[in-house]
């Protein structure tokens, strides 16, 4: 079970399972409660976490002392790569916002996997790529857009980061908590819950509990991404 989890890790999707299994032997597992911090920003980072369970955010602080998250993670993602690389402090934060487990390599290990196995280095080159891009539209977002338009590009990161998408209609399961939502988009809790209402009478989204589904996702990446 743990190679299958291994497998949806992008930096690994193109091993072997023979592969798998022998990086899988060079991890340690390690579980995190919720609201447990997993990495502090400016620390010295030696290791590599791969998420199994739970969900994990990456922040950092503001220079006025607010919390600015960049992404929230899941099963398959990974975070502590920067710092492998080139041996200095970590780049952000990272807590579990609810129960998680993952998978820790070290330093030494992920390195000699690197020459071992080139197209880890590969995926990884596009991996980072991707993550550049999505900090670009992220900053994009915060410095160009209204509130209504940064809430949206929000929830469009998160429908491509853990939608499921099917006939042109995207549900996102488990959407963070407001507060987490305002700190992504660099507003407040009430702007969250007014954009909400008027993205819901407009019928650009639908809300049940905690899930949100976009009935025409193409429509809405065309207005808000």
């Amino acid at each position: 079970m743990e190679i299958e989890l291994l497998k949806r890790v992008p930096i690994f999707s193109n091993l072997s399972e023979e592969e798998l299994l022998k990086i899988r032997k060079l991890c340690v597992t390690q579980h995190y409660e919720k609201d447990r911090l997993i990495l502090i920003e400016e620390d010295i980072g030696k290791t590599l976490f791969l998420i199994q369970k739970g969900r994990v955010k990456v922040s950092r602080m503001s220079d006025d002392g607010r919390e600015v998250i960049l992404s929230i993670l899941g099963p398959g993602g990974f975070f502590g790569e920067l710092a492998l690389i080139d041996g200095k402090t970590r780049s952000a934060s990272v807590t579990a916002i609810e129960n998680s487990e993952a998978l820790l390599l070290h330093r030494g290990e992920f390195l000699v996997l690197l020459e071992d196995y080139p197209q880890i280095a590969i995926s990884l080159l596009k991996e980072l790529a991707g993550r550049i891009r999505k900090s670009d539209t992220q900053i994009k977002s915060l410095s160009l857009q209204d509130a209504m338009g940064r809430v949206a590009s929000t929830l469009v990161m998160l429908a491509e980061d853990s939608g499921r998408i099917r006939q042109g209609k995207v549900v996102i399961p488990r959407i963070p908590l407001q507060q987490d939502l305002a700190n992504m988009a660099g507003t407040s809790r009430e702007t969250i819950s007014r954009v909400f209402r008027v993205l819901e009478d407009e019928g650009l989204i639908i809300r049940e509990s905690r899930k949100i589904s976009i009935p025409d996702y193409a429509r809405f990446k065309q207005m808000f991404a």
